[in-house]
């Protein structure tokens, strides 16, 4: 599957923050739309860094309480591995095994189109794992009766 076919299927809100909100802002949109990770856009809606779950801890563990209010320009990754909707649930699954972390955005030309987590690639799997299932005990069956 495509993950731009996913996407369309999924209907997932995006939800950004932007380099100059505090970590309270990011920590609070995180918690209220149940994500992981969440891309940064500037005004001009172009990716500037993505800011996860593990950014949080990691400006917790350097900074303690004071982490609140630091910039999300200051604890993002701004080396940020993406995918384009072209690409399949296979490849991005790859892609986040390879490089050790857990939400890819999706990315076409500027524009951030959505998140892919894996939890979203491992239900995909599955899904497409109980179809060929399906298709193979149907196959055996016909055979069977043939």
């Amino acid at each position: 599957m495509k993950i731009g076919d996913f996407l369309k299927r999924s209907q997932q809100q995006l939800v950004t923050c932007g380099p100059n909100d505090t970590l309270e802002t990011a920590a609070k949109l995180l918690d209220t739309f149940g994500i992981g990770a969440m891309p940064v856009c500037e005004a001009t809606k172009r990716m500037v860094g993505i800011i996860s779950e593990r950014d949080l801890v990691r400006a917790f563990a350097d900074n303690g309480f004071h982490f609140l209010s630091i910039l999300v320009r200051d604890a993002m990754t701004k080396r940020v591995v993406s995918c384009s909707p072209d690409d399949t649930i296979q490849a991005a699954q790859y892609l986040m095994r390879k490089n050790h972390f857990r939400h890819l955005p999706v990315v076409e030309g500027d524009r951030v189109l959505g998140i892919l987590s894996i939890r979203d690639t491992l239900a995909i799997r599955l899904e497409e794992s109980e179809f060929e299932i399906n298709v193979l005990r149907d196959v055996v069956a016909a055979a069977r009766h043939s």
